[in-house]
């Protein structure tokens, strides 16, 4: 399938990190998502109910962030592929970057992310 939604930006506070005080004092995550879905039918009727509705799962993510504690961004990249999947049976497939704006490393200013795929099976 190659039609595809893209959602970019989606930041949230959460407290997810392998270190204790990123489970106490938190940080932003950002993620982006591509959903992999059959955009035609939308593509004719105009309807947001021929279509996956972004704004659900923008908020379903900021959710996941907010309330879950994960030790590693690769387990909260899964848990919000997991959700988005088991939430629109129309998903063929999921992309999630995770993004730790603020990594808690010494001498560096970057950021971290992970890449994920998953694939309705």
């Amino acid at each position: 399938m190659a039609d595809r939604i893209n959602v970019t930006g989606i930041r949230a506070y959460g407290y997810i990190g392998a270190l204790p005080e990123e489970n106490v004092l938190g940080q932003w995550f950002e993620v982006d998502l591509t959903l992999w879905m059959d955009l035609s039918v939308a593509g004719k009727s105009d309807s947001l109910t021929d279509t996956h509705n972004y704004a659900d799962i923008i908020q379903q993510t900021q959710q996941i962030i907010q309330t879950e504690k994960f030790k590693l961004i690769e387990r909260l990249g899964d848990a919000i592929a997991t959700q988005a999947l088991a939430n629109d049976e129309r998903l063929e497939k999921i992309q999630v970057t995770v993004t730790k704006l603020t990594a808690p490393v010494p001498n560096f200013d970057g950021r971290v992310a992970i890449t994920m795929v998953r694939t309705r099976s």
